[in-house]
């Protein structure tokens, strides 16, 4: 699941994320296990209102490093 995340067009950030839901341009959206609910869990319902999977990552860092950044990520999306 990273590697299509890693190679694809994407968004880092609950902001870029929640703009692409909202244009309809989110394909998946990353989660990371570890980040403050306060900002996965508004993401992770605009995903389910949208219908748009989402994918648990377990760690922040993870996430990060499949997005090809130098810190963390809490949320990032593959777009199209």
């Amino acid at each position: 699941m990273l590697t299509e995340l890693k190679a694809g067009p994407r968004v880092v950030g609950a902001k870029q994320t929640r703009r692409a839901l909202n244009d309809g341009r989110a394909l998946r959206v990353y989660l990371a296990e570890d980040a403050d609910a306060g900002v996965t869990g508004p993401v992770e319902a605009l995903c389910a209102q949208k219908g748009v999977e989402t994918v648990k990552i377990p760690g922040m860092r993870e996430l990060g490093q499949a997005c090809g950044i130098a810190v963390g990520a809490a949320v990032a999306a593959l777009v199209q």
